[in-house]
């Protein structure tokens, strides 16, 4: 998604699916009924008790021998950085007849107001809370949510961070492209024109969410492929099909809060999970609409200063319950940044201090 001017007003993949036997919270209903016959994911709702930090399950494929990982993103609603991650050494362009590939579909939920729209820009995914009413939490003591991958911007358009709200709802936008991605794309002897109407061509897509941040949209695009990517001139961009469905549930007026959470810690009856994703570099080179044909799955190399963000996310999540946490397990968690929940306490929280939490 892009950092723009205004807005007009106006597969073929047959794998089997496993899922890893871990914890896992049913989808309540489907949210996009979009793109089925075409092999996109479908979004599901999943209904969370109040008590649990995640929700979702691992899964693992094994892959045909004309599988991409662009593909797998689409089918499974995962991004495709997130599916780089979660498989280091694997070929996203050929993974290979009957590799076994992860998919990343469990999540620890942001350390954030759980209500309307958050976005997570270090784990490049928004999660939207639909309003149950006060507390945002329905009467059986569960609260759901709908969980999409995204694109956001790189370093010199770089996604703001803070708490805003949807001020408005555009079909069919067009684009102003502003003076300086103008002449960003004259320096490449791309001229862009002052306004680019809707269509193929245009790539806020076909829905989009203004914010009250000036500038900024949650929209669509018109390369998909590029979803799961820090790849934008700021906005938030999401696949077409995931945008529709949020457009059509979302109200104007939700808040919507933005924050750069890499390690998230969250509670299950098992104990504390961590979920690990690298820390967004500052000197990061500026990628391109489209996955390359010479990406590799290999791991970047660890961010400094990750075990402070680390003890800052212990903190908040011990507030209210105790964890005898492996902190070995845990750098090593943080230094592989697979994005994929691990257990990190030797024992289940005690009963009085989950009674207490509740």
């Amino acid at each position: 998604m892009r950092k723009h001017g205004k807005p007009s007003t106006e597969s073929h993949l047959g794998a089997a699916v496993h899922p890893i036997i871990r914890r896992m919270h049913s989808p309540l209903r489907i949210v996009s009924l979009l793109s089925l016959c075409a092999g996109h994911a479908l979004a599901a709702e999943y209904s969370v008790p109040l008590r649990d930090e995640m929700f979702g399950a691992v899964q693992v494929i094994s892959a045909h021998y004309e599988d991409t990982f662009v593909a797998f993103a689409q089918k499974y609603n995962v991004g495709y950085e997130a599916l780089k991650r979660a498989n280091p050494g694997v070929d996203p362009w050929l993974p290979g007849e009957g590799t076994r590939v992860v998919i990343p579909t469990q999540f620890v939920l942001p350390h954030a107001p759980q209500r309307g729209i958050v976005v997570n820009i270090a784990e490049l995914r928004l999660y939207y809370f639909p309003d149950d009413g006060p507390g945002g939490a329905s009467a059986n003591g569960k609260h759901r949510v709908v969980t999409y991958p995204i694109s956001i911007g790189q370093l010199d358009w770089s996604t703001p961070l803070g708490t805003t709200k949807v001020t408005g709802k555009v079909l069919n936008p067009s684009w102003y492209p502003p003076q300086s991605i103008r002449e960003e794309h004259a320096a490449r002897d791309d001229a862009l024109p002052r306004v680019v109407p809707p269509g193929p061509d245009n790539p806020l897509g076909s829905h989009a969410l203004r914010l009250a941040l000036p500038s900024y949209l949650i929209h669509g695009t018109n390369m998909p492929s590029g979803i799961g990517m820090r790849v934008t001139h700021g906005c938030i961009r999401m696949f077409p099909w995931d945008i529709e469905a949020l457009y059509k549930v979302v109200p104007i007026g939700t808040p919507v809060t933005i924050v750069n959470q890499p390690y998230k810690l969250g509670w299950t009856e098992q104990g504390l999970y961590l979920e690990a994703h690298p820390p967004l570099a500052k000197d990061a080179p500026k990628g391109t609409d489209e996955p390359s044909r010479t990406d590799t799955a290999e791991a970047d190399a660890p961010q400094e200063g990750s075990l402070t963000e680390l003890t800052r996310a212990y903190v908040a999540a011990t507030q209210t319950r105790r964890a005898d946490m492996r902190w070995d397990l845990a750098e090593t968690v943080i230094q592989s940044a697979r994005g994929l929940p691990e257990l990190i306490t030797t024992a289940p929280p005690a009963a009085k201090d989950v009674a207490a939490a509740n």
